[in-house]
């Protein structure tokens, strides 16, 4: 079997949450460039607009509404349908990321980060199942390289992307046995995102602390960009990547199991 590596999404309508920005927005538009329709969604209608403009009307649609709520699931798929009269992919990548330890975690909060990290994900998958199942379509979850134990000021978050880490395992082999819909995920390291930017900023590193980072974090002397994560998602939704399901992939500059970092390493607040 052959595929040409272009347009690689031709004809595909796929389901993005959280596109309003960063990795999310940087999926969306790559998805788009392959030759796919896509469905926006985020918090900010403001900026969901903006990125429904940056791509055209006619390629995108967007829908604003906390990914939490009973009803956004099935209004997100079915805005799928109705617009552009099939769902083949999604994309469950709007997450929740807030600084946390044990010492400053309740349980309300931790239900909060499991809430939308996990089981928002879980019901999206569940809402689209009927359509995905039409196309033999696929899904695609966004973790973090943090899913395999976390830093120690970022444990719920933590925890929620190894429950969805555990999640796609668990789905990728169900739903290829019962239903030919492949479940994947990959991890993103380190990303240059807007969040992340203004995250640092409130840190009280300088505007451009991205640009000299110790090389312990950042061997490449930078960290990731959205679009090098888009990149890599493409490969998941498209049909190149075959029957493969149930797999999770790290996507980092460096091995994040096991590394030994230097002992006179500096610290990135």
């Amino acid at each position: 079997m052959i595929f040409h590596l272009t347009m690689r999404l031709q004809n595909k309508v796929i389901l993005v949450t959280g596109s309003a920005t960063g990795i999310g927005k940087a999926i969306a538009k790559r998805c788009v460039a392959e030759g796919a329709k896509v469905v926006i969604h985020g918090l900010e209608a403001d900026l969901a607009a903006e990125v429904v403009a940056e791509i055209g009307a006619d390629k995108a649609v967007a829908h604003v509404e906390d990914l939490t709520s009973e009803t956004c699931p099935a209004t997100l798929v079915n805005l799928a349908v109705s617009t552009f009269g099939r769902l083949d992919a999604i994309v469950n990548n709007a997450a929740m990321v807030t600084a946390s330890n044990i010492h400053t975690t309740d349980l309300a909060f931790f239900r909060k980060m499991l809430e939308v990290n996990t089981l928002a994900p879980f019901a999206l998958i569940k809402a689209a199942l009927p359509e995905l199942r039409k196309v033999r379509g696929c899904v695609l979850n966004i973790g973090s390289v943090n899913a395999w134990s976390g830093e120690p000021n970022l444990m719920p978050y933590s925890v929620s992307k190894g429950a969805l880490m555990t999640l796609t395992r668990n789905l990728g082999d169900t739903l290829m046995r019962e239903d030919g819909v492949r479940v994947n995920q990959i991890n993103p390291g380190w990303v240059l995102t807007e969040n992340e930017a203004k995250r640092k900023r409130e840190h009280g590193l300088k505007d451009d602390w991205y640009a000299d980072l110790p090389k312990v974090y950042a061997p490449a002397g930078r960290i990731l960009w959205p679009e090098e994560i888009a990149a890599a998602a493409v490969y998941w939704l498209a049909d190149e990547s075959g029957p493969i399901s149930g797999q999770v992939m790290d996507l980092e500059q460096h091995p994040f199991i096991g590394r030994n970092p230097p002992k006179d390493s500096t610290t990135i607040p």
